[in-house]
């Protein structure tokens, strides 16, 4: 299950980069579509990366990476402003999910 949702993701990611490249409204669409996949493409190739071994903190990640990249989406697409209020929700998300992480390979 954690594949297949990292798998979505990074296709997202990759259609919402190309769409940030060749169909955005304008700069600041652009930059947001841009940061966003590149967030949600990361922390799915992560989450692939640890799910063997770091089951939560690879849900963590992509979790985190769903709303962070989503609401940078939504306001690129026209959503209002406020929602950027809560971007950090994901951004935090995945610093925890990084930290567990760490934790867990820590221990051994």
């Amino acid at each position: 299950m954690i594949g297949m949702l990292a798998a979505i993701s990074a296709a997202i990611a990759v259609a919402a980069g190309a769409f940030g490249a060749h169909g955005a409204a304008g700069p600041q669409q652009a930059e947001w579509l841009r940061t966003g996949g590149l967030y949600q493409l990361v922390h799915a190739v992560a989450a692939l990366a640890i799910m063997g071994s770091a089951r939560g903190p690879a849900i963590t990640l992509l979790a985190g990476a769903a709303i962070f990249a989503a609401t940078l989406y939504a306001m690129a697409l026209g959503a209002p402003k406020w929602l950027g209020a809560v971007t950090p929700i994901g951004g935090t998300l995945l610093i925890i999910g990084w930290l567990w992480a760490g934790w867990i390979y820590w221990r051994g």
